[in-house]
């Protein structure tokens, strides 16, 4: 079983709003950060924005401007990217990602220090 599987990717339109779900299977799931990427063709993967394991803080890309926010239910073992206001640039994969860190640490947005990944879900958003 994968560690970690999102859903709720899709094609949208232009200010429409969407979540997406990552489902866990790693043990100890409230110890890990929990981040979001995505990746065009071309590019490389970008950091959306992750919380931490108490979902006491949370940060995001420059280029998210108050558009997004994250979320986890560590009782369920989810996490969750809520996106407002999409735009055509915000087409891409989207990532989950887990970081196993120290509670107090700074929430990272490099992916290199992420330990788990999903296999990523669409999301396509029309002009």
């Amino acid at each position: 079983q994968a560690p970690l599987v999102e859903s709720g990717g899709g094609l949208v339109h232009t200010g429409d709003s969407l979540t997406l779900t990552c489902a866990a299977s790693i043990r100890s799931f409230s110890a890990y950060f929990m981040g979001w990427f995505r990746q065009v063709p071309g590019k490389e993967r970008e950091f959306v924005g992750a919380i931490s394991t108490r979902a006491d803080k949370a940060e995001f890309g420059d280029f998210v401007k108050r558009r997004f926010s994250v979320s986890r239910d560590n009782s369920k073992n989810m996490a969750y990217l809520h996106m407002d206001m999409l735009k055509p640039e915000d087409t891409g994969v989207y990532y989950c990602a887990a970081d196993l860190r120290p509670a107090r640490s700074k929430i990272s947005s490099r992916a290199d220090d992420y330990d788990y990944w999903g296999q990523g879900t669409q999301v396509t958003v029309s002009s």
